[in-house]
């Protein structure tokens, strides 16, 4: 790895005017602090929007800005005031964030947003190209920039790209509300590695890849475009060290000193969140408000601290969020309250580090209960801060802290009852019991801080370009490629085996739909005009429906995988006779499984039976594959026939006819001084090994063949046969 860049929607860096100076102050978080504690080897740059809009500055503004950011190993990406309203207020904000947080009645599904969107991840990557090299690694973090891996791998193929995702991965029942579903996926699995907080989030995305994109996984693996991604689970840490050490502070000593000194003798419980509707702080101050009704002993007793930091203040959602919050405040200190005691205080403003973890430690709960969060990292801190000593976190179950933070108590946070119990258990928990559960959670985010995080999510990235490499070792690379150029121009007599689906052109949801387009047809057409070459079509596909495709090219044709032939200028004829008495007892078993797979089907052909499942529900095709599988093994065993295995298929078909035995007819036809073979599934292998060690076999898509060499995808396959006609 040459250099880290790390593209993310804000610089760690933020810029503004003042006093006609431009002024930069650093805004450090966990990332920042993840990211600096690296090794000083790797080189980092840091891509981002800076915080103006691009209409405020001048050409030499940019470029002041520029030098000054880049003195700070960062770089800036520049957005109009349209662009940061559609894009980030719109899009960002009124789209991705309340679906995934599963709040669709607040979802804006609206097209504008949706261009600026993408043209903002265009934009990042223009930028992004123009300082990464050869040997980089990206870093895209979080859902402002979903469509940046694949912009990317379009354009440097060979960069190394890793995505984290910061908020929650909706389920597949939410996911699938969203219009641009596929693009966002096709985004997405542009990258190497993709990174989510829990591995709840984790089998979300796995499940909407392969129910939207028709993907499979193999322990967390996916081959996108003929590429193996890996989607893992990085639970983010915090700085502990800083957290835990506050309290040697002097200041901050200071400051629970007088926090103590306005509270007297009553318990503390601290609530500190962005203003936002999924973090629930309407519904705990409900549930503090139930909590004094129906314990009224503790009023007077107990003060709850709200600091709700301001956020998104430009959208209206977020305005009438504040304004019910400041009513409810304010009806619930005049309910219990009394002179002398207001039982909210309520505090709207960015609180400083040193203030936070000094009402960390002056507090004895933490009342941390958002209706759905990626990971929480306040809940972290807080346990941080007490550093051996006492103190309560309750902690909603829908943060991604929970399966870390085991010791919490944890509630449901739409429960109002379970809050209120969890309230009076907090007050009433033994000192030793609250420094125990401390202890042991300590000891966890000590292990997993935040460095720990960045260090194992760039050690993931390397491993799985490792990994990459150990399946691309048979790619057909530049040097290959003009060595077999410039053997076919030389030979005379060249033969082309070629498979159809999957090869020549790509899968389609319906068998019937995967036509051959003009594109294709023409290939075809102007190899077949040199009048040294032989062109095979070899297709698991019956015999009428690639006469009716095929039939006009001066092409062989063999179809359903070898069982029937049709040589240019004559009629079919099959290598074996027809037998369809095996159908009688097996068609019904499939019929069955097709009846109870929504969304499959069943193909006869003269020699096979195919069940396909591209359509059907991955889930339930995966269980009706295995089962229906070992009835037709059971049920076929003293049958002519096997049981196939294929991409979204299971095929029954008749020993004896398959590809290999196909292409040993032709190849026996004469001595072919070039032949060149391509297939992309397990029936092409039967082709592949009969093939002299001289001839090109080429398998379309990454994994282990009998194959010379791998191309990714059709197209790459199209490109190859472009170049040889036009050579």
């Amino acid at each position: 790895m040459r250099k880290l860049i790390v593209a993310a929607n804000r610089l760690p860096v933020t810029v503004s005017m003042r006093d006609g100076q431009y002024q930069f102050r650093p805004s450090p978080g966990g990332l920042a602090v993840g990211l600096s504690c690296l090794p000083d080897s790797l080189e980092r740059l840091w891509m981002g929007w800076p915080g103006v809009s691009s209409e405020r500055l001048t050409p030499e503004d940019k470029d002041r800005i520029r030098e000054s950011l880049r003195q700070q190993n960062s770089a800036p990406v520049f957005l109009s005031q349209r662009q940061i309203d559609q894009y980030y207020l719109g899009f960002c904000n009124k789209t991705i964030w309340p679906l995934f947080h599963y709040f669709p009645v607040r979802t804006v599904f609206e097209q504008q947003f949706w261009k600026a969107y993408r043209q903002v991840n265009h934009l990042f990557c223009e930028e992004l190209l123009k300082v990464a090299e050869p040997g980089d690694s990206v870093w895209v973090h979080d859902f402002q920039l979903m469509l940046l891996p694949r912009l990317l791998r379009e354009k440097m193929p060979d960069l190394t790209i890793g995505y984290f995702h910061h908020i929650p991965w909706p389920s597949f029942e939410l996911f699938r509300l969203l219009p641009w579903r596929e693009e966002i996926l096709d985004g997405l699995l542009g990258a190497d590695l993709v990174g989510f907080h829990t591995y709840d989030y984790v089998r979300h995305f796995l499940s909407s890849v392969s129910r939207i994109s028709g993907l499979e996984h193999t322990l967390g693996e996916v081959n996108a475009h003929n590429r193996i991604l890996k989607v893992d689970a990085f639970p983010m840490g915090i700085d502990y060290n800083r957290y835990a050490g506050a309290i040697d502070d002097g200041e901050v000593k200071a400051e629970i000193d007088r926090i103590r000194g306005i509270v007297g003798e009553r318990k503390i419980i601290v609530s500190v969140d962005r203003l936002d509707y999924t973090k629930g702080i309407v519904e705990r101050l409900e549930a503090f408000d139930w909590f004094l009704s129906t314990h009224p002993e503790y009023k007077g007793q107990v003060t709850l601290i709200i600091v709700a930091v301001p956020s998104r203040s430009g959208i209206e959602d977020y305005k009438q969020l504040r304004g019910h919050l400041e009513q409810l405040v304010g009806r619930v200190n005049g309910e219990h309250g009394s002179i002398g005691y207001m039982p909210v205080w309520y505090l709207y403003r960015f609180m400083p580090f040193k203030k936070l973890t000094a009402l960390y430690n002056a507090a004895d709960v933490a009342l941390i209960t958002p209706l759905r969060d990626g990971m929480n990292l306040i809940a972290k801190e807080f346990v941080a801060t007490k550093n051996g000593g006492p103190g309560v976190l309750i902690l909603s179950e829908m943060t991604g802290a929970a399966s870390e933070l085991g010791e919490a108590l944890t509630v449901n946070a739409n429960d109002k009852t379970a809050i209120v119990r969890a309230i009076q258990e907090a007050l009433e928990m033994p000192l030793a019991e609250q420094c125990e559960r401390n202890r042991v959670m300590q000891e966890r985010l000590k292990r997993y801080d935040i460095v720990r995080w960045s260090t194992d999510f760039i050690h993931a990235l390397n491993e799985i370009g490792v990994r990459q490499q150990g399946v691309s070792v048979h790619k057909l690379g530049p040097a290959a490629r003009e060595t077999l150029v410039r053997q076919y121009q030389t030979a005379d007599k060249r033969l082309f085996l070629l498979d159809y689906d999957g090869t020549l052109v790509g899968f389609q949801g319906r068998p019937a739909k995967a036509g051959p387009d003009e594109e294709i047809l023409m290939l075809l057409n102007r190899l077949t005009q040199h009048e040294s070459n032989c062109v095979a079509i070899i297709s698991g596909r019956d015999k009428d429906t690639l006469e009716k495709w095929l039939g006009s090219l001066p092409v062989h044709i063999i179809a359903e995988h070898g069982g029937w032939l049709r040589e240019f200028g004559e009629s079919w004829r099959s290598f074996q006779p027809v037998n369809e008495q095996w159908k009688h007892a097996v068609k019904p078993i499939m019929d069955l499984y097709s009846d109870r797979t929504p969304g499959s089907i069943v193909e006869e052909k003269d020699f096979s039976l195919v069940w396909h499942y591209r359509r059907a529900d991955p889930t339930l095709a995966s269980v009706r594959t295995h089962e229906l599988r070992d009835a037709l093994v059971n049920l076929t065993e003293n049958m002519d026939v096997g049981v196939f295995e294929g991409s979204k298929i299971l095929e029954v078909r008749k020993h004896g006819v398959n590809k290999g035995r196909a292409a040993e007819f032709l190849l026996a036809r004469q001595a072919w001084s070039f032949v060149l073979a391509a297939g992309d599934d397990y029936t092409d292998e039967e082709m592949f090994a009969v093939l002299p060690e001289t001839a090109y076999s080429i398998k379309v898509g990454s994994n282990v063949s009998k194959a010379r060499f791998n191309v990714d995808t059709v197209m790459d396959l199209r490109n190859l046969l472009k170049q040889l006609v036009g050579s």
